[in-house]
């Protein structure tokens, strides 16, 4: 391929991403982003155009001249993406389109990482099967974006904590072959950062911490605009800071974990050995029901203001209102956004979190930091794991 080829799928392809995350853009704005020039980004958008991947959709606001056209990418374009969200416990699948439109029903399995019992072949099973209940033609799909936990090597497509495969390909490897699509992994509270940067509630910043809520408690760090990984791509083992007195053990093996106080999971115990010893919760019918897992039945609860559950959330707050004290000092973010499945929660967090940085945080510095909870929730990691694909992809 010439130069000039290379080139010009370069532009489409930045084009294309710029519409994925901005949703409309003017030839102008096009220009500003991807520092080309305005003939140029006008004739990639014309082909764009001519092939059925962009429309024009109005003007701009009036700015005192002429308005602008602007463009945004076309939801009727054969086009699909794959997202897969997996957690210590749960995986969810869903199908978007271009303009970040859900295809079908997110499809959800109870999977526990843990388990000895299932494993990637699993995993693959319940993807296929999703694939089929679409209806969707194979062709028509870009790729798949796979965000789960663990130590995560994104450019080798190696996880080193779960999915082990034998012989010589790595589990983007064994993936892609198996279900005949470009398989792209990362690290799910890296993904949900990324999503809570382009989509959520950390837009707009460029220094932001987003806390993974969920049966962990993760952290991504957006510095400067964009994910900081480290110097080996690990950055971010928030669940690990040694901040308990606890003599528990972490899921790590080691003990001090933030993660033995502060993740759903043992919120959930909690609440589980309070009902044993006699408390008096709705939450001793909500766990009677097996469809739902113990760590969402008690988000309900807290939803609902059940006392007991409400309790437990406050107690949880305040430990890693400690943590996030910690993270200030350290990191003297702009923004702290609270995302995950814990988000359920919403506001509900707050009162006990800035108590602990009241107690523990020098205010010149705190009262710099803005904290807020994600309205992503847990759509964030199926939004960044189809953004992988986006920024993955040649068009």
């Amino acid at each position: 391929m010439s130069a000039a080829k290379r080139n010009g799928l370069k532009l489409r392809t930045e084009i294309i991403k710029y519409f994925f995350y901005k949703n409309e853009l003017s030839l102008a704005k096009l220009t500003k982003l991807t520092q080309r020039s305005l003939p140029l980004v006008a004739t990639a958008v014309n082909a764009l155009l001519e092939e059925g991947y962009v429309l024009e959709e109005g003007l701009a606001p009036s700015s005192g001249g002429r308005r602008a056209a602007l463009f945004r990418l076309n939801p009727n374009h054969k086009k699909y993406i794959v997202a897969v969200a997996m957690d210590q416990r749960v995986t969810r699948f869903s199908i978007l389109d271009l303009r970040r439109n859900k295809m079908m029903e997110t499809q959800t399995m109870d999977f526990n990482l843990e388990s000895k019992t299932i494993g990637v072949k699993d995993l693959v099973d319940f993807i296929k099967t999703s694939l089929q209940k679409s209806g969707l033609q194979k062709e028509y799909f870009i790729g798949m974006g796979i965000g789960m936990p663990g130590f995560i090597n994104k450019q080798d497509g190696i996880n080193y904590s779960f999915f082990t495969t034998e012989g010589p390909l790595n589990l983007s490897e064994f993936l892609s072959v198996e279900l005949d699509l470009p398989v792209f992994l990362d690290n799910d509270s890296s993904l949900i950062a990324l999503a809570e940067l382009h989509f959520g509630a950390a837009k707009g910043y460029s220094n932001a911490l987003v806390i993974n809520l969920g049966w962990g408690t993760g952290l991504g760090m957006i510095i400067n605009g964009e994910l900081y990984r480290g110097s080996t791509g690990y950055a971010g083992e928030f669940s690990h800071v040694p901040l308990s007195s606890s003599n528990k053990l972490c899921s790590c093996g080691k003990r001090g974990c933030l993660e033995v106080e502060t993740s759903l999971k043992v919120m959930a115990e909690k609440a589980e050995s309070a009902i044993a010893e006699g408390a008096e919760s709705s939450m001793t019918t909500l766990f009677e029901d097996e469809a739902m897992l113990h760590g969402d039945h008690f988000l309900t609860a807290v939803t609902q203001q059940d006392p007991l559950a409400v309790s437990i959330l406050s107690e949880t707050g305040y430990h890693l209102g400690k943590g996030i004290a910690t993270l200030i000092h350290i990191m003297n973010p702009k923004c702290i956004v609270l995302g995950g499945r814990g988000a359920r929660a919403g506001k509900m967090w707050l009162p006990s979190i800035q108590q602990a940085i009241h107690e523990f945080c020098i205010g010149r510095i705190s009262e710099q930091t803005k904290i807020v909870v994600s309205e992503l929730a847990e759509d964030a990691e199926l939004l960044a794991a189809a953004s992988l694909v986006i920024e993955n992809s040649e068009f």
